[in-house]
């Protein structure tokens, strides 16, 4: 659990540095400045719950699947971020956006949110995988 811990908060993290350049581009900012924050490390590695998920949900087609997900990733997301930002220490804040709950959560991320929790399906059905190389 440690491992995909550790695996889950540094793919966030580097996901989540993409995802912020990209927007630095949409902006025409070109030097692509990407930013996390510490607190999304722990907040990314709580994706490692997912492994069981999956092993309940491997049958079902992957948009199933990944609606599933994005529900458990708003939940998380919703969850530290009021936490967070009861405390002052919330690192984003959605109050802008149309679709914001409470500006912790945007609704309108769920296709992001969809595909991010395939993607750590994919990295922890893997990562214990015998048959799996590991490089």
């Amino acid at each position: 659990m440690k491992k995909n811990f550790l695996l889950c908060g540094f793919t966030g993290w580097c996901l989540e540095i993409l995802f912020t350049s990209f927007d630095s581009f949409r902006k025409r900012e070109l030097q692509l400045m990407g930013k996390t924050s510490l607190w999304m490390f722990p907040i990314y590695g709580m994706a490692a719950f997912f492994k069981p998920v999956y092993r309940l949900l491997k049958h079902f087609p992957a948009f199933i699947r990944a609606f599933f997900y994005s529900c458990f990733i708003f939940l998380g997301e919703y969850i530290s971020g009021s936490i967070l930002k009861k405390h002052r220490m919330c690192p984003w804040d959605y109050s802008h956006a149309r679709t914001n709950i409470n500006g912790v959560i945007r609704l309108d991320y769920a296709p992001y949110w969809m595909v991010t929790g395939l993607i750590f399906e994919k990295l922890l059905s893997h990562s214990s995988d015998p048959h799996t190389k590991h490089f």
